[in-house]
């Protein structure tokens, strides 16, 4: 568990592939504020005197707070980052960890907060630096930089978590001894024969011989199914 807030980038949406070195923030945040925001949509029935709300989605979580960087000497400074450009170095750390373009998926870095109990798998939507004192050539020496995340989670990661049934959304699904595919596809979307689909989506050479186990794919009726 680690006692300051560290920041770790993946390259892909499953937070397998590790991009650099985690990024340790100078001085934990004082504070952090987390947002969970639920949809509703507005039912009002003819003659009826109040809207009934009505349920549409769990919005992407939210986690905001501000970094402070300090080249003054007042606090250490953490581990391969150093003073030589004020806080110019570690901004900069910062910036090609979280908020730089990644050429090879064509977006910046999906990242994990880590910091006590605070474990957040997101990306940065926002970023506004303020230096807040200078050396006599210009070099900053202190900044606070205030950032916000937003909650990501893949659409495979999802599917699981929900646990849905329905046949309209993705399922990943473990395979058990005695499992066909056929059985499987009739399981979760009601009809055997999208077992053809199925095995391609995954990859399959012999849809009759898949190992227990192996974990599948189900995409949705409405998508490549």
């Amino acid at each position: 568990m680690p006692s300051k807030l560290t920041i770790t980038a993946y390259s892909d949406p499953g937070f397998t592939t590790k991009v650099g070195e985690p990024f340790v923030v100078w001085m934990n945040p004082a504070t952090y504020a987390h947002k969970t925001q639920i949809s509703y949509n507005d039912r009002q029935a003819q003659g009826s005197g109040a809207p009934s709300p009505d349920f549409n989605r769990i919005a992407n979580e939210e986690i905001s707070f501000d970094l402070i960087f300090d080249a003054t000497g007042v606090i250490p400074v953490p581990a391969g980052q150093s003073y030589t450009q004020g806080v110019a170095d570690g901004i900069k750390q910062f910036i090609a960890l979280a908020a730089t373009l990644n050429g090879n998926i064509h977006k910046p870095n999906y990242l994990i907060l880590a910091w006590a109990q605070l474990q957040f798998q997101c990306v940065l939507t926002s970023m506004n630096i303020n230096y807040t004192l200078f050396m006599p050539d210009g070099t900053p020496l202190r900044a606070k930089v205030a950032v916000s995340f937003r909650s990501y989670i893949s659409e495979l990661q999802l599917a699981k978590k929900e646990g849905k049934k329905s046949p309209d959304v993705t399922h990943l699904v473990t395979v058990n001894a005695g499992d066909t595919l056929p059985l499987l596809c009739h399981r979760i979307y009601g009809d055997s024969g999208f077992y053809h689909q199925v095995a391609e989506v995954n990859g399959l050479l012999d849809f009759r011989n898949v190992p227990p186990g192996t974990q599948l794919v189900f995409p949705p009726l409405s998508g490549s199914a």
